[in-house]
């Protein structure tokens, strides 16, 4: 390994050492996020501007152009890995630019370490204060005051309304951040008001990404699989082609083309943006949910502008990189040419600088990212991020998922069983983002098989391209239940969707929920065992 290479540490250890007396390292991760948040808001190093790329404020033709997703990240193609990838570049430049803090690199939350198994989120994401250099500060990592408002330019339907206000401060789970009407700030009001305790807020996100990590099946009284989310990043690292590996449109492909039931490195992503924005991991009686929460993380809207979302992609990114190590793509990798997945219309619409309808490849433009080549400015591309130690001057230090040492376990977790399959929800009126949940009778028992966890935007109807891609689907593996998969069949299977607007075809609806009911004895959506 080269010495030049800036190393990528766990936030876990940057917090150890901290607690052990090495307090500098830390410390600078700290300053120079105070740094960036402090900018002007127009400064391009700002963390308003590179938070607010992901998605609000909408920026370029995707500001009031239905024809464009809105911001610029890309989600269900296979730009989704590399795209994210240089958008960690940029933030991690805009962190060393700050003085004193030139070497500074992005921390990764080690989100399958047993730490965050067992204690949840690292508390230097979570802790309401930090003293740095000699003063108590609001702790930089833990949330983001918007220095502007944000206007949703792109709500078609009366009192929907994704605006966020000039002063507005970022949340996570278990309290709401929809403030956009006069009736979303009444319900937010009230929904916070049983939730007045930091502290104990704070406990009860822990208490959800533990559930959504770890949760354990329990057939005949013992453990029998789980490791929700962690199970999956395992499994991904054994899909066999980038193509199904970054993303979900492709990897649903595959399973209907070859009957395999791929993890993409999108899924166990989605899960972790909805467990800290907002959603609870369904539980077997769906004891006690807390409803109502809508936390910015599990929106694309807003996800970039709370801080915790880098450090969860740059734990993504290494994921990737493991992912490119453990099946030799370090250098080069291959896409399936026009394969679901490959275009720029598929399950959002293109991104501004990419025309609608056109074929995705290595080399399409990662705006608004741009690389300086003999004094010249071009776009990324994908091309220009395969190898992040040749190419991008970094690289990851330990952690969990070593793919050495997990190899069997990652074979292990991919799994050989029976797939649930959901298909055909129309999610064109679904407000934001969705779980699609299965659950099975074993031996006169309902157990929670797995869920999907579906990242989306809080208007697709606002964008016109989403239309012609609107299918939400699911493959759910019941290796989870052991040897009990064996024993179910189609009929002891229940399919639940759950929305910000409560359980698809169940109880009191919005008009957006009622418009996906369908006709009275008819499911909304198809589900299969295979």
């Amino acid at each position: 390994m080269s010495a030049t290479l800036r190393v990528r540490r766990s936030i876990q250890d940057l917090q150890d050492e901290y607690n052990n007396g090495n307090k500098k390292p830390l410390e600078d991760v700290m300053r120079a996020w105070k740094g960036i948040k402090e900018l002007p808001p127009d400064d391009p190093r700002s963390f308003f501007v590179l938070g607010g790329y992901h998605g609000e404020p909408f920026r370029g033709a995707g500001w009031g152009n239905s024809q464009y997703w809105g911001g610029y990240c890309n989600h269900g193609n296979i730009l989704f890995p590399t795209w994210h990838r240089v958008y960690l570049v940029k933030l991690e430049e805009a962190l060393r630019s700050i003085p004193g803090c030139a070497d500074v690199t992005l921390p990764f939350w080690d989100e399958t370490s047993t730490a965050s198994t067992t204690n949840g989120i690292p508390s230097a994401l979570t802790q309401k204060d930090f003293v740095l250099d000699g003063q108590t500060i609001p702790n930089p990592l833990r949330s983001f005051v918007f220095p502007r408002g944000i206007v949703d330019h792109l709500s078609p339907i009366p009192d929907a309304d994704y605006s966020k206000p000039e002063g507005y401060e970022t949340v996570r789970y278990p309290l709401s951040g929809l403030v956009g009407t006069d009736a979303d700030k009444a319900a937010t009001a009230a929904h916070n008001a049983q939730f007045p305790n930091y502290d104990t807020n704070v406990g009860l996100l822990n208490d959800n990404v533990r559930n959504w990590l770890s949760e354990t099946v329990i057939v005949d009284g013992k453990p029998v699989g789980g490791g929700h989310v962690k199970d999956k990043y395992t499994a991904c690292l054994n899909a066999p082609n980038y193509t199904v590996f970054s993303n979900t449109t492709s990897a649903a492909q595959w399973f209907d083309d070859h009957g395999q039931r791929i993890v993409p490195i999108e899924s166990p992503h989605n899960s972790i943006h909805l467990a800290v924005g907002g959603f609870d991991l369904p539980k077997i009686f769906d004891a006690s949910p807390i409803d109502g929460a809508n936390g910015d993380m599990g929106e694309n809207d807003t996800a970039g502008l709370d801080p915790i979302f880098f450090f969860h992609h740059c734990f993504v990114d290494r994921v990737f990189w493991l992912w490119q190590k453990k099946n030799g793509f370090t250098d080069k990798l291959e896409i399936i040419p026009q394969y679901p997945g490959t275009n720029s219309v598929d399950s959002q619409g293109p991104t501004p600088g990419t025309a609608a309808n056109s074929w995705l490849t290595l080399e399409s433009p990662l705006d608004p990212f741009k690389l300086t080549e003999r004094g010249k400015e071009r776009p990324y591309t994908s091309q220009d991020c395969i190898n992040i130690e040749t190419q991008l001057g970094y690289t990851y230090g330990p952690g969990s998922l070593d793919p050495h040492a997990l190899l069997a376990a990652a074979a292990s977790a991919a799994g050989s069983g029976r797939t649930i399959s959901v298909r055909g929800l129309n999610r064109a009126r679904i407000r934001g983002s969705f779980l699609i949940s299965a659950f099975a009778n074993v031996d006169g028992q309902r157990q929670h098989i797995g869920t999907e966890a579906v990242l989306s935007r809080w208007h697709v109807d606002g964008c016109a391209n989403c239309q012609t891609h609107i299918e939400g689907r699911a493959a759910i593996s019941t290796q989870s239940l052991g040897v009990a998969a064996a024993r179910i069949t189609a009929d002891d299977i229940e399919v639940q969707v759950r929305t910000r607007d409560g359980l698809l075809g169940s109880g009191p609806q919005t008009r957006a929920m009622a418009s996906l009911t369908a006709a009275p004895g008819k499911k909304p959506f198809k589900v299969e065992l295979r």
